[in-house]
């Protein structure tokens, strides 16, 4: 598939929102606008995310398909699992003992993106609307059982699900319809409704965003499902209204596009110190800002070429760019002999 800066540019944007969303959520306790925009940035983010990785997940479903799957999401799932236990420990943060199954933060998303191309394997094969409806009904419904939580990393797979379904079904030509200027006019009514919705009702429970909660504990027991009805349109909308204003063009960081799985992995080394040690404040707008100069730090020191020859082989298995640049060295040196 022809790379689209558009979608490699949304990727930059979403894998940022992601570090300084949680940058941030140390902070959101006491600060109705410190909360407001955490809250803001969470009706999307990760909806926004998965829809484009169901856009990419275009291959078939055979079994050498999912083998490879397999090799490319589970085996870095269990190496981090690994890691992030003997870090916590490191670092002295509780919840460090947890069972291999039980994935620490965001690592439930490997696992997810894994299930989620193998409920692909017979979801392709109903017609596109009524497989979405399917996903949705089956998102509302898994709410109502206790059971179905944070193993596996269950809830969240059966509730993001139809973004990814919908990322799968949509063409290019459809999700560029949001660069209408109809639609980009829209999306500025949308944002600030949702932002100021969220601002009035700071009651709201982030359990509903982030999806690993059943009503019953989110305090919604019998009309749970008309709740999740409610956060799937908002995040449809704001995921559409977002995705209206990321430029179309090829910029110098879309590149970067191609390596928010390594983002993704590694900024929670950064994230879990930083709340550990306590390192930083928001008292002010310079501080909020300050934070987000950092998350783009994490992001472009994530995408370097050195972070990703370090862990290349445990995230994809291989070790083809340091390989290449021993190469390039070995030749260079070559040239520069005959010369």
């Amino acid at each position: 598939m022809k790379r689209n800066a558009f979608l490699d540019n949304a990727k930059v944007l979403l894998i940022f929102l992601v570090v300084f969303g949680h940058m941030i959520q140390p902070f959101v306790d006491g600060s109705q606008g410190m909360n407001t925009l955490y809250m803001w940035i969470y009706t999307f983010h990760m909806p926004a995310f998965i829809l484009l990785s169901g856009f990419f997940a275009k291959g078939s479903g055979n079994k050498d398909y999912i083998i490879k799957l397999a090799k490319k999401l589970l085996f870095p799932y269990l190496i981090f699992q690994l890691l992030y236990t003997g870090y916590y420990f490191f670092i002295g943060k509780e919840g460090w003992q947890t069972g291999m199954f039980y994935p620490h933060w965001s690592l439930w998303f490997l696992f997810s993106l894994f299930s989620w191309h193998i409920l692909l394997f017979w979801f392709k094969k109903i017609p596109a609307a009524l497989s979405v409806m399917i996903a949705v009904l089956i998102g509302v419904i898994v709410g109502y059982f206790g059971e179905i939580g944070h193993a596996f990393s269950l809830s969240r797979t059966f509730v993001f699900f139809p973004f990814f379904l919908i990322g799968y079904w949509i063409t290019e030509k459809q999700i560029m319809w949001v660069k209408h200027r109809a639609a980009k006019a829209a999306s500025l009514v949308v944002m600030a409704l949702v932002a100021a919705a969220i601002y009035y009702a700071p009651e709201f429970n982030s359990g509903w965003l982030l999806a690993s909660k059943s009503y019953g504990d989110l305090g919604m027991a019998e009309f749970g499902g008309i709740a999740r009805l409610a956060v799937y349109i908002t995040a449809a909308v704001m995921t559409a209204s977002i995705l209206a204003w990321v430029p179309a063009n090829q910029l110098k960081v879309s590149k970067l596009g191609t390596r928010t799985l390594y983002v993704y992995l590694l900024h929670g080394f950064f994230i879990q110190y930083f709340r550990q040690a306590g390192l930083f404040e928001v008292n002010n707008l310079v501080d909020l800002i300050g934070l987000a100069a950092i998350s783009g730090l994490i992001v472009l020191v994530l995408s370097s070429k050195p972070v990703l020859g370090i862990w290349q082989p445990m995230i994809e298995g291989k070790n083809s760019i340091i390989k290449n640049a021993v190469k390039q060295r070995a030749n260079k040196n070559s040239t520069q002999t005959d010369s």
